[in-house]
C-alpha cells in the first residue's frame, strides 16, 4: 500500500549529508546497496529506499525505520555503491538524529538493544552480556521473554555472572568521548 509523503524543503537532506559527510543527493537508485545488504530482508525499508526517503525530505519515515537500527554496519552497501556514498555512515547519522529527536516507534526494541549494548562497551571496554541482557529486558519491557534460555547459557559458561573490565576500558571510553564531541560539531 502506498504511503503518502509530506514534502518539505531539503533541510533534512542537507542535515543528513552534513552529519554523514557524504552526498546522499548523488544516489541515483541503482539498488546495488540493497542487493548486498545481509539484513535487508528483515528491514521495513531497504538502504536504497532509505536513501530516497532522505532525498525526498521524508524525515519521519526515515528516522522511524527499523532498518537504521538493524543495520550491521558491515559496509557492504558502501563498498558496492558506484557513487562512493558512505551508506553505512548515513545509517549512523540517521540513528544519531533519531535519538536526538526522540523518535520512538516500532524500532524501539532495537534502539533499546543498541543503547544498552553500547553503554556496556563504554563502561567496561567490552560487552558484559548478562548486564546488557538485563538492561535490554528492563528497557524493552520484555522481562521474561527468552528467560528459559538463561540456565542453558549459564551451564555452558556462555554468560558470566560478573562483569570483567577490559584492560583498555579507559581507551574505549575516550573513543566514545571523541565520537560524541565530533557529533556535536
Amino acid at each position: 500500500m502506498a504511503t503518502p509523503l509530506e514534502w518539505n524543503d531539503s533541510a533534512f537532506l542537507r542535515e543528513v549529508e552534513r552529519r554523514s559527510g557524504t552526498p546522499v543527493s548523488a544516489c541515483y537508485q541503482c539498488h546495488k546497496c540493497s542487493t548486498g545488504c545481509p539484513v535487508g530482508p528483515e528491514t521495513d525499508f531497504s538502504s536504497s529506499q532509505l536513501m530516497r526517503l532522505i532525498q525526498l525530505g521524508a524525515a519521519d519515515e526515515a528516522l522511524g525505520s527499523r532498518g537504521i537500527w538493524l543495520c550491521a554496519s558491515c559496509e557492504a552497501c558502501t563498498t558496492r555503491c558506484p557513487q562512493g556514498i558512505d551508506i553505512a555512515g548515513v545509517m549512523d547519522a540517521l540513528r544519531i538524529l533519531a535519538v536526538e529527536r526522540k523518535v520512538v516507534g516500532p524500532q524501539a526494541r532495537a534502539q533499546h538493544f543498541s543503547s544498552t549494548f553500547l553503554g556496556s562497551v563504554r563502561r567496561l571496554g567490552r560487552v558484559y552480556e548478562m548486564g546488557a541482557l538485563a538492561g535490554y529486558k528492563l528497557r524493552s519491557g520484555a522481562l521474561f521473554e527468552d528467560m528459559d534460555k538463561v540456565p542453558k547459557l549459564l551451564k555452558k559458561h556462555k554468560l558470566a555472572l560478573l562483569p570483567k573490565k577490559s584492560g583498555s576500558a579507559a581507551e574505549v571510553r575516550k573513543v566514545f568521548e571523541r565520537a560524541e564531541a565530533e557529533g556535536k560539531r
